[in-house]
């Protein structure tokens, strides 16, 4: 991919954070692997957080690890609790720019840069429809 800001492990729920980066109207938006879970599915990039990183490091880091780019995180946007049988987690969204680099999908079969608009026609993971549907929301009004 989730209360709050803070860095905080409720047990048994995962943090995962997720970057909304803007540029030219458009959102980045990445496909995951065949083969991993949701795969095959879009997401907002990010990662697991990491035993004493904060969010906001957790992002730079999987960023860089994940899409070559170094980015500068400027703002909370939310947080999403996901659960299912086999999974629980925080989803913690945050707003980012990219300050160095060209996203390359290093570990997603692709990545693509969409409106806000556009965001629905794309299947999401299933931690990353209530964001979808809060960024559409906010384009449309």
């Amino acid at each position: 991919m989730i209360i709050g800001c803070q860095n905080r492990h409720t047990i048994g729920v995962r943090i995962v954070t997720a970057a909304v980066i803007e540029e030219d109207g458009k959102i980045l938006i990445a496909k995951r692997r065949a083969g991993d879970r949701f795969g095959r599915l879009w997401e907002f990039p990010g990662g697991k957080l990491e035993s004493g990183e904060s969010p906001e490091q957790c992002l730079e880091r999987e960023l860089r690890e994940e899409l070559g780019i170094d980015v500068r995180v400027s703002g909370f946007l939310g947080s999403y609790p996901f659960s299912s049988p086999a999974l629980s987690l925080e989803l913690q969204v945050f707003r980012a720019c990219i300050i160095g680099g060209r996203p390359c999908p290093r570990e997603h079969e692709e990545v693509r840069w969409v409106s806000p608009g556009d965001l629905k026609s794309f299947s999401f993971t299933e931690p990353d429809r209530a964001l979808v549907v809060k960024l559409v929301k906010n384009f449309e009004d």
